[in-house]
């Protein structure tokens, strides 16, 4: 019997490559019969994906030999196999009769092809295709005996099989070749074995042309080096690379370039997948190429939208956080520089910042754009760019603060006054390559300019990067104009918080006085804190300190009206506790009905407030505290201490009472009265600002206005987020001789010794020219203390800026002057008093009441 060829034997004409390095040649369609060319096939033989079964018949109708393919194919190995009956052991029995007829026709000679029902060891029906040729027999020898029957060899291909790779190898070459995107095939050696048409129809070449080349014949070397790694990424198993974006060569013409030299004008979408044979040898590198120049395009100009739309959305966010016209320039450049431009600068009209309507145009085009602006914010990533553009010229780029006119005939001048963006041509500078003015536009009113410039290497400015800039810059303008405006009622309320505070240095009898106001650091609403200095008869002196609660023009316009109302009750002369009742009252009548009938106020008038009265007869000082900080008190040779004041609530809650502590100050000692700002912040308590306070008291200057100077540099750099009110106050003992006083009984006779008593008091001062008015008035004010009083009478004179006099009487009936007819007897002493004496007046006691006036000096 013939033996049978090997399952693996390469057929003629093969043109499967051998393995080798990048640019090693191919042969192609070498006749692989040729002597010297018998070897092994290379991975992915046809035998590989189809069941092929060889195996030979003897003469005897049984199977004398069996491969291992056939062993494979039927599961049979061939031990069982050599000797069987093939009819009996392969083909179904309904077909036994038809196979055994088959077979004998093909043992006596007869050569067949066609399909044969199977059955395998499994007892799987099957259908092979068979090719069955019997074998040669010799010439029989002169005198040899009759000749040998011959046998058989066989070959069965499983059909089932080979109709799917058939299906399988159609659709593939449809697939391959109607496709409209491109498809290529790399062997081992990285070169192509074969493209489609539209991948060939993308390169401009025909698929014949492209057989062979590598990636550095396709396009650029950049680009093909990048298709190398990936390429031989994916050929040693490192998985498949998908969308591989590839710049590649537009459709070559007749006059093209060679390869290796063509323009990149193509973007190309590249996957790579191994193929892979049955028995897991690479045959190669598959790819699919999709052309996405205009996905590209797309792409790019949807990425331009995306980082627009971010750009806008970053500017809502981060511009107009403050009221401030120059933090709100500096965030607009914090934006746009350098994401947007390289070089940015905003300038705005110099009466914006001072708060006058100044020479701001509408659109309306009444200004020439030549009006003096000031330049409030510079960024840039351009080192050493020295100015910007002008159509007369060049403007220096000033530092931040600096101020400039634009030349009339100047872009900038032209953006002033139409309201309209301009792009300038380029100018001297080279380091700037393209320039974009804007002007800030706001309420129909140009509050002044942005000016963005790019650098050499960027893209100049375009139709779409001016519609964003002025996008940008008109948000801008609405929150520098908002903070223009709020600039201009912030000052407008902050001249009114200070005009409701005490003119100049207060002066008090007895007390030095030192007084301080600072607004917040932030600089962003004004407050209610305010303070005073009350001159009150008989030496005394009243020192108020509150706030308001809140911020704004109405907590500044309710500080206003309690200082009013404190000034009105201290010339009552109503003690400290009814002083503070009477505040709580009116507080809670800020915040009174509603302007509408039915609903009630949703005002609320909250406010602290301490009220003391210093005598400086007595030296000594009577407090009240509204829910105030406690007052600090700095005696001579003591640490400074606060003072224990019951708090009580703040004004405006009602509903509690108010009491009343006294405390003897001795000379030199030092009263402090404060708002909480001085001594409370975010990032520290309490508690530890008034230590801190104690502590500058206590080590300070001996000099009252060095010591106020010394207590806000020790506590601002640490607070200041809240306005400051410090009031403080030395106590100076009066003088031995600047009082008068003496007790005189309940008799006519003393009208006179008051009289004498007053005279000599005053001679021996040296007040000759008070004695004559003094002596008049003293002796009509004993007189009603004499008629309409009772109980023992006191007269006192106190010299200090002034002569005050006071008459005591233990009754509680307060005078009160009256016009009397020409018919009176009497009614005209108060009149005498009123028209002799600067001011005069009475007040209760405990026991009674005092009258008293006064004479200048």
């Amino acid at each position: 019997m013939n033996s049978i060829p090997a399952p693996n034997a390469p057929s003629s004409g093969s043109s499967l490559a051998v393995p080798g390095q990048l640019g090693v040649s191919i042969d192609r369609g070498r006749d692989r019969s040729a002597p010297g060319s018998w070897g092994h096939t290379q991975p992915g033989s046809i035998y590989d994906f189809v069941r092929v079964a060889t195996f030979a018949i003897g003469p005897d109708g049984r199977i004398s030999q069996w491969s291992g393919r056939a062993a494979e194919f039927f599961g049979v190995p061939a031990a069982e196999a050599v000797g069987a009956d093939p009819i009996t052991t392969f083909v179904p029995r309904e077909h036994w009769q038809r196979g055994r007829a088959r077979l004998e026709r093909i043992l006596g000679g007869e050569e067949w092809v066609g399909t044969a029902p199977y059955r395998d060891a499994d007892g799987t029906e099957g259908l092979a295709e068979v090719y069955a040729m019997p074998d040669a027999v010799p010439d029989t020898a002169p005198g040899a005996g009759t000749p040998s029957t011959p046998g058989a060899t066989c070959l069965a291909v499983d059909l089932g099989r080979l109709r799917r790779l058939e299906t399988d190898l159609a659709a593939s070459e449809a697939v391959f070749g109607q496709t409209p995107t491109g498809f290529f095939l790399f062997d081992n050696d990285l070169r192509l074995q074969r493209v489609n048409d539209a991948f060939a129809a993308g390169v401009g070449l025909s698929p014949a042309e492209l057989q062979g080349l590598t990636p550095y014949d396709l396009f650029l070397p950049g680009e093909a080096e990048r298709l190398l790694v990936a390429l031989r990424k994916v050929l040693d198993g490192g998985g498949p690379i998908v969308d591989l974006r590839i710049t590649g060569a537009v459709p070559r013409t007749a006059s093209a370039p060679a390869p290796g030299r063509r323009d990149g004008g193509r973007r190309w979408a590249i996957s790579l997948y191994r193929l892979t044979g049955t028995a897991g040898h690479p045959m190669g590198v598959a790819g699919q190429v999709m052309d996405v120049t205009s996905r590209h395009v797309a792409e790019r100009e949807a990425a331009g939208v995306r980082r627009s739309l971010a750009l806008l959305n970053e500017a809502s966010s981060h511009i107009g956080s403050t009221l401030d016209l120059e933090t709100t320039a500096k965030e607009l450049l914090d934006v746009i520089v350098p994401q947007f431009c390289d070089l940015a600068t905003v300038d705005l009209y110099t009466a914006l910042l001072t708060g006058d309507s100044g020479p701001i145009s509408g659109r309306s085009g009444l200004s020439d754009g030549c009006g003096e602006l000031r330049r409030v914010a510079v960024s840039s990533v351009v080192g050493g760019a020295s100015s910007v553009l002008g159509a007369e010229g060049t403007v220096p780029v000033a530092e931040a603060g600096g101020t400039l006119c634009y030349p009339r005939r100047s872009p900038h001048a032209r953006a002033l006054r139409t309201g309209r963006s301009v792009v300038p041509q380029p100018g001297p500078d080279p380091l700037l390559r393209s320039t974009l003015v804007v002007p800030l536009v706001a309420r129909d009113q140009v509050l002044g300019l942005v000016q963005l410039s790019r650098a050499i290497g960027s893209e100049p400015f375009d139709a779409r990067d001016v519609a964003i800039a002025e996008e940008l810059v008109a948000r801008a303008a609405v929150c520098v104009d908002n903070a223009r405006l709020y600039r201009r009622e912030h000052e407008r309320a902050l001249l009114l918080q200070r005009s409701l505070l005490p003119p100049g240095n207060p002066a008090a009898t007895g007390l030095e006085i030192a007084r301080r106001y600072l607004p917040s650091n932030n600089n962003t609403e004004v407050g209610g804190d305010w303070f005073d200095v009350i001159p009150l008869p008989g030496s005394r002196t009243a020192l108020v300190i509150g706030d308001v609660m809140g911020r704004g023009l109405q907590a500044a316009v309710a500080m206003g009206q309690l200082r009013t109302a404190v000034r009105t009750l201290a010339m009552l002369d109503l003690d400290p506790a009814e002083v503070l009742s009477a505040l709580d009252e009116i507080a809670r009548g800020l915040g009174g009905d509603s302007d509408r009938p039915g609903e009630e106020s949703t005002e609320l008038y909250l406010a602290t407030c301490v009220y003391a009265v210093y005598d400086a007869v007595k030296q000594r000082c009577t407090f009240a505290n509204a829910g105030h900080l406690p007052p600090v008190l700095l005696s001579p040779g003591e640490p400074a201490r606060m003072l224990d004041v019951p708090p009580g609530l703040p004004l405006g809650v009602g509903g509690e009472p108010f009491e009343e502590v006294w405390v003897d100050l001795p000379d030199g000692a030092v009263l402090g009265l404060y708002t909480d700002g001085l001594v409370e912040s975010r990032k520290h308590q309490l508690d530890e600002g008034l230590r801190a306070f104690r502590t500058a008291l206590t080590g300070g200057s001996k000099e009252l206005e060095k010591l106020c100077d010394e207590v806000l540099d020790e506590l601002i750099p640490h607070h200041g987020e809240d306005d400051i009110a410090l009031l403080m106050a030395k106590v100076q003992s009066l003088p031995e001789d600047a009082v008068g006083d003496w007790k005189l009984p309940a008799e006519l006779t003393s009208v006179g010794k008051a009289r004498d008593l007053a005279c000599g008091w005053l001679l021996t001062r040296g007040l000759d020219e008070l004695v004559d008015t003094t002596e008049l008035l003293v002796s009509e004010l004993v007189t009603n203390a004499l008629r309409h009083g009772r109980g023992e009478i006191r007269l006192r004179l106190l010299r200090d800026r002034t002569v005050v006099c006071e008459v005591w009487d233990d009754g509680y009936a307060q005078p009160r002057q009256r016009r009397a007819q020409e018919t009176d007897e009497g009614g005209r002493g108060l009149q005498l008093v009123s028209l002799l004496a600067e001011r005069w007046g009475s007040r209760r006691t405990p026991n009674g009441k005092i009258v008293w006036f006064e004479l200048a000096l």
